[in-house]
């Protein structure tokens, strides 16, 4: 079996970025998990604000291509207002770019999802990320993580000081990796097969 290849999205604009600190280490739990890694930073990619009516800049079509060669995704956004950033929500819509391959979109990629906020609120942006998953046609891993009132958590140069929260990111990195491979060992994963609460059985 070959190493499952984990694309990190997330980011802001802001810097330092604690949504970005809190995806690299995600992803290296991602790695620790046996997976090849890759982070795109949004505020690397400098996308444009998304159109139909226009042709796909480089850094859209970079992403595009990065995301349709991964076997899973982790993603991350800071809490804005309730739901995601709109540099996050730009990036997704950007996907649209895989309307047309097969299979499209995020087909058979199981996507692990992380908020940071200032306040108490990261779990509607959670919300926000799970539909979007579902819009996409990935799977949405069970493992969430928002992390509250992130001034207690990052220093001030955006770098993480809570070694419980550090476990959890990379124990999220690590499930997502293992959801990746029992995709890419049964085509599908558990998370798709369990029966709801109380269902009879056969």
């Amino acid at each position: 079996m070959t190493r499952p290849l984990v694309v990190g999205l997330g980011g802001s604009l802001r810097t330092p970025s604690t949504s970005l600190t809190a995806l690299c280490v995600a992803v290296e739990g991602a790695a620790d998990g046996g997976a090849d890694t890759q982070v795109l930073d949004l505020k690397r990619l400098r996308l444009p604000f998304y159109t139909s009516e226009l042709g796909a800049p480089p850094s859209a079509r970079r992403l595009a291509d990065t995301v349709q060669a991964a076997d899973a995704l982790l993603w991350s956004s800071p809490t804005y207002h309730g739901s995601v950033s709109g540099a996050f929500k730009n990036a997704v819509d950007w996907l649209a770019l895989l309307a047309d391959h097969d299979p499209p979109y995020l087909s058979n990629k199981p996507v692990g999802m992380l908020t940071t906020a200032g306040g108490v609120q990261g779990l509607q942006a959670i919300n926000a990320m799970e539909f979007i998953v579902r819009s996409l046609r990935g799977w949405a891993v069970p493992l969430v993580l928002a992390v509250p009132r992130s001034s207690r958590v990052f220093d001030g140069d955006g770098r993480l000081t809570d070694q419980g929260v550090a476990d959890q990111l990379r124990g999220l990195g690590a499930e997502v990796t293992r959801a990746a491979l029992q995709f890419q060992a049964e085509g599908t994963c558990d998370y798709a097969q369990e029966r709801p609460s109380g269902a009879a059985r056969d």
